[in-house]
């Protein structure tokens, strides 16, 4: 599994782009390719589970232009090993 987490900032073009990756997020969701995502409490910034490789996350972020979007950082992406998982 992987993590991706994002840090967010003031500029507009990122709420502008957020319901088209909200709509792909529920596509992957739904197609098993992610597994949660949703943003801090303090709007800073989101967290990303996605239960797949390296290369297909690869693949993922690059068809969605959210990640490329003014006001969206990837701060990192890591592997992630659950002890207990759904």
């Amino acid at each position: 599994m992987l993590i991706v987490e994002l840090a967010f900032g003031p500029e507009p073009e990122r709420l502008a782009a957020r319901p088209a990756h909200r709509a792909l997020l529920t596509r992957l969701h739904k197609e098993g390719r992610l597994l949660a995502a949703g943003p801090f409490a303090d709007g800073g910034g989101a967290l990303l589970i996605f239960p797949v490789d390296r290369a297909e996350l690869d693949r993922i972020m690059a068809e969605d232009p959210y990640y490329r979007t003014p006001g969206v950082r990837v701060v990192g992406v890591r592997e992630w090993t659950p002890l207990v998982a759904p």
